[in-house]
């Protein structure tokens, strides 16, 4: 099946994008951080020329360069910078740990990674840029922004007023930049998304929801996140809104307070950082936006439920992606909010629905369409991509389709037990925890049983939790005995991964140490 898409989207490259952006909206001011010194488009065109150019000065023509940067001014100017020099970004997520980073250094055939010393400081990663090292080069930013002298001011200045004979150019369907997957269910995996990718991807949003050039995007999602890269910066940016960029997700008080300052129109997160900031909102703190959208994880029913009592007609619009489709797949509508499902799909893409045995409902989601990635980077060969076949992306995930065309995510895969040979979805048994302790924190995964093939293991951070409450539950909503956990794990904090996903690997692991204890 497929939504119609302007036959014009993603023609064009991220860069030519910018400016034509700055021709449609103006020289507005566009782009702003914590340190409140807001740039406009022509602004941000200068310091992305004039860093470029230095950056140009110690790499090869398509070269790819590593990013080690939080949600700032700073990652913005150093994505576009690298862009109108004909580089590949390569974005590193700096949560990921030594063993992942390495991995994803050496899979992308990256030598040198651009970072800043204020940021390493402050979130306390001297001895991870120490271990990454030994694999690349550190450029510091800093010295670089220091070595900035009257010619390199004077290039910025002209390349701002005719950009397009100063960039470098380049094909959309070149690489836009490198991102890892979450890693959620096993090691990550180096995925390539064309220019066209990403601009498409905005533009099929575009399409989907009218978004007013005077919203301001609030964004505190790492850019290391396609979330983050693609809903927080590219959109808003090529939308002519202002891309407000915060460093962490993790700072709920601050980042409430913020909102209204800075007269946040749409904030982007996930589900466990929206549930963390409904907590600590106060009425007025969410007053002046226009609704807020969840990505990367299901959104929990007590999540829906503290939007809908404690800020009263403030939608909170649940939406579906992945980072193979740059990631914005499925989003409900502001005018047609659907809680419960992923909304319809966007234009342009097109799905189809394998059958997969021993589930009656839905199928295994496969996508193709112009934001779809060009392919995963080779585990032999970082210059070598793996294509899609036929150009469909097998997402793994299980989901449903209604007749008009909302979606419903059953689950992943990967997250179906066959106990006693029935097939159990283990989201739909988080959500039977949730049901019974809503305010808790919890993630189910299935182990080998000798009996009944697998059975179920729950891990939460509610302290009083017992098999025989979820089993009364259970009986008295028609819930299938099978879908009840026969052991629980309580813990102080659920693992989740620096994107807000749960971390299923760290959670399969100490089930497993749990067990063999």
């Amino acid at each position: 099946m497929r939504v119609p898409l302007d036959p014009k989207a993603g023609e064009e490259t991220i860069f030519d994008a910018l400016i034509a952006a700055r021709d449609t909206y103006g020289d507005k001011e566009i782009l702003e951080d914590q340190d409140r010194k807001p740039l406009t488009y022509t602004g941000l065109i200068r310091a992305a020329f004039v860093l470029g150019r230095k950056v140009a000065a110690m790499t090869a023509p398509a070269e790819r360069v590593g990013i080690l940067l939080p949600s700032s001014m700073g990652v913005v100017v150093t994505f576009y910078g690298l862009h109108a020099h004909g580089r590949v970004p390569v974005m590193i997520n700096f949560t990921a740990g030594e063993r992942n980073i390495k991995a994803a250094i050496a899979a992308a055939g990256v030598k040198k990674i651009l970072t800043a010393r204020r940021f390493i400081q402050q979130a306390k990663l001297e001895e991870l840029i120490e271990q990454i090292g030994s694999v690349a080069e550190v450029v510091w930013l800093d010295d670089v922004r220091a070595s900035i002298g009257l010619p390199d001011k004077l290039y910025g200045l002209m390349a701002g007023m005719m950009p397009k004979r100063f960039r470098v150019k380049t094909e959309p369907s070149s690489p836009g930049v490198i991102l890892f997957t979450s890693g959620s269910f096993g090691a990550p995996k180096g995925v390539v998304l064309s220019q066209t990718n990403l601009v498409a991807n905005c533009r099929q949003v575009a399409q989907h929801i009218d978004l007013k050039p005077e919203w301001v995007m609030f964004n505190p999602l790492p850019t290391f996140h396609c979330f983050g890269l693609t809903g927080g910066v590219l959109l808003p940016l090529l939308q002519g809104m202002k891309a407000f960029q915060y460093p962490s997700p993790l700072h709920a008080r601050q980042i409430v307070e913020l909102l209204p300052q800075v007269k946040a129109s749409i904030l982007f997160a996930t589900d466990t950082f929206l549930n963390q900031y409904a907590r600590v909102a106060g009425p007025d703190d969410f007053s002046t936006l226009e609704f807020v959208v969840a990505g990367a994880e299901r959104v929990r029913e007590e999540t829906h439920h503290l939007f809908n009592t404690r800020f009263h007609g403030l939608k909170l619009l649940e939406g579906y992606g992945a980072t193979e489709a740059a990631p914005v797949v499925a989003v409900n509508h502001p005018d047609r909010n659907r809680p419960g499902t992923v909304g319809q799909m966007l234009p342009g893409m097109e799905w189809r629905l394998d059958p997969v045995d021993g589930i009656d409902e839905g199928g295994r989601l496969y996508l193709r369409g112009p934001n779809v990635m060009k392919g995963y980077l080779s585990s032999d060969d970082p210059d070598e991509i793996e294509p899609l076949k036929d150009g469909w992306h097998d997402t793994g995930d299980i989901v449903s389709v209604d007749e008009e065309g909302y979606v419903c995510i059953l689950g992943r895969a990967k997250r179906f037990a066959k106990i006693g040979g029935e097939m159990v979805s283990l989201t739909a048994v988080e959500g039977l925890a949730s049901a019974v302790w809503p305010d808790a924190r919890h993630a189910v995964v299935a182990v080998a049983d000798s009996r009944k093939g697998e059975k179920l293991v729950l891990v939460t951070d509610r302290g009083d939790a017992e098999v025989a409450r979820l089993a009364e539950w259970a009986r008295e909503h028609g819930a299938p005995e099978l879908a009840v956990p026969k052991k629980i794990v309580r813990v102080g904090e659920v693992p989740v991964l620096g994107t807000g996903k749960t971390d299923y690997v760290a959670i399969q692991q100490m089930v497993e140490m749990d067990k063999a204890a």
